[in-house]
């Protein structure tokens, strides 16, 4: 068995919940997030050419699987040193954003953790939904032991979560992102950005590269700020921007999607009459929060294009359309972005 140690540090807070939706540190939502990474360095180690049946044989071996004709345990094992209580428990308001569809200012923590976050009836602030959140600057050794002739693609898989990886509720907006910093004679990470060109991932329906078109990767990041508070406020602004651009022109059961649903679901007062009422979309963009070598925080945005279910009945043609849009609304002076190749 190969050992690996880092030292887990979060950058942004985390909603990470266990079974009565109270903040800890866990490791199942790690390996959940490694086996996610490990199947884009896999798709990468392949050349994208990947036959579907049989990387969900080799990750069934690796990560374990329990199926009626074959249960396995996980040949990766995964600890924390401690397995603390989240210690935020009072949440202290960000500052408000506007929004072109509401007549008053948004606080932007409470537009992007919508769900670990709430505001309470008659309250002016928002306040966390369960009983805590983990902190930023909150720190865990994180130690890893993999079979030697797996190790490759797991440090490619851990060098991805660093770059890009974030947990907990809401991840996907910037929350829970985090660092990991090798302990003791563990190797520094490195690798590669899988890239792919972008309307080419649309062939199939799961996330296993991140995106480039012909100027450079999809990847952008924002000037550095000196917190993540401030920082948080910029993304939600970009967010806001890019979303409220698409303009809706029905309400609740439109007879067929419009664009802005093709950028994720469900929308608020703004359903699909021919998708499930438990249809969900998870939007494709996504936000990382990272240190700079100078102690300064930027926000980074990949997109990790690829068709939504067949169950959405997707055009593609569509799709395309809509992030194109989104690209280049990126891409716009106004939003004061950098393309970075990584």
């Amino acid at each position: 068995m190969k050992q690996l140690r880092y030292t887990l540090s979060f950058t942004t807070p985390a909603f990470m919940g266990n079974a009565d939706q109270n903040a800890q540190w866990r490791t199942p939502p790690i390996k959940h997030l490694l086996r996610e990474w490990w199947r884009v360095a896999y798709a990468a180690d392949k050349n994208f050419a990947v036959r579907v049946d049989e990387m969900r044989r080799e990750e069934g071996l690796l990560f374990g699987m329990a199926t009626d004709g074959e249960s396995r345990k996980s040949l990766v094992r995964i600890r924390l040193d401690r397995w603390n209580m989240g210690e935020m428990r009072n949440w202290q308001a960000l500052e408000s954003v506007s929004h072109p569809e509401v007549k008053f200012p948004v606080g932007s923590d409470l537009y992007m953790g919508f769900g670990p976050l709430t505001l309470p009836r008659g309250a002016k602030q928002p306040a966390l939904k369960a009983n805590a959140a983990i902190q930023a600057e909150e720190a865990a050794s994180l130690s890893i032991a993999v079979p030697e002739i797996y190790s490759r693609l797991i440090e490619r898989a851990l060098w991805l979560i660093d770059k890009y990886g974030t947990l907990g509720g809401r991840s996907r907006n910037g929350w829970g992102a985090f660092m990991l910093t090798p302990i003791n004679d563990t190797p520094v990470l490195t690798g590669q950005t899988p890239q792919r060109d972008w309307c080419a991932c649309l062939d199939r329906d799961w996330s296993h590269a991140i995106g480039r078109d012909e100027k450079a990767p999809l990847i952008w990041q924002t000037a550095p700020h000196n917190d993540w508070k401030t920082l948080m406020k910029t993304l939600a602004e970009i967010k806001i921007g890019l979303r409220t651009q698409f303009k809706f022109t029905t309400g609740k059961n439109a007879e067929a999607p419009e664009s802005r649903h093709w950028l994720s679901y469900p929308v608020t007062n703004h359903s699909v009459q021919n998708w499930d009422n438990n249809a969900r979309l998870p939007n494709t963009l996504r936000f990382k929060v990272r240190k700079t070598d100078a102690g300064k925080i930027v926000g980074v945005i990949f997109h990790v294009p690829h068709l939504p279910p067949r169950s959405f009945n997707p055009h593609k043609r569509e799709i395309e359309n809509v992030w194109q849009r989104v690209h280049a609304f990126l891409d716009a002076p106004a939003q004061n972005l950098t393309r970075i190749s990584e």
